[in-house]
């Protein structure tokens, strides 16, 4: 009587092509690969370079906050002094930061360690201290 029927709408023709669906999806990705997952990966390099450069003597901060002196490196770990006869032993990847280096160790050769010569203040002839490999 008064109500009248209610006819359905029919959906709009789709005109959205396969590139708008995945578009926006693409540019997420992207931007999150450029802002999270790229920088990462560099910090991990980085750490993971500073983690094989370390030698005895560098002074590093532990990710617990302790500074100390490598005192001896293993395969593993190091053992840091933290104080006059503390020494601890912790896991390598522990080390967060190096705050000071220490220089390589100059090579020494044959020569500089055996062939102390001292020249003779008058005639300038070369002696030879140890006597070996003398030339």
């Amino acid at each position: 009587m008064f109500i009248t029927q209610a006819f359905a709408q029919s959906a709009p023709a789709s005109t959205g092509s396969l590139f708008d669906l995945f578009f926006p999806l693409a540019m997420v990705f992207l931007i999150v690969y450029f802002m999270i997952i790229r920088p990462q990966n560099k910090r991990q390099k980085e750490h993971q370079n500073l983690i094989d450069g370390l030698r005895r003597g560098d002074t590093v901060v532990t990710q617990g906050g302790l500074i100390g002196k490598i005192a001896k490196v293993e395969d593993n770990e190091l053992q840091i002094d933290v104080a006059k006869d503390v020494r601890i032993t912790i896991v390598r990847s522990m080390i967060l930061t190096v705050r000071s280096k220490t220089e390589p160790a100059e090579k020494i050769t044959l020569n500089a360690l055996f062939l102390q010569t001292e020249n003779f203040s008058n005639t300038g002839v070369p002696f030879c201290r140890y006597n070996l490999l003398c030339s």
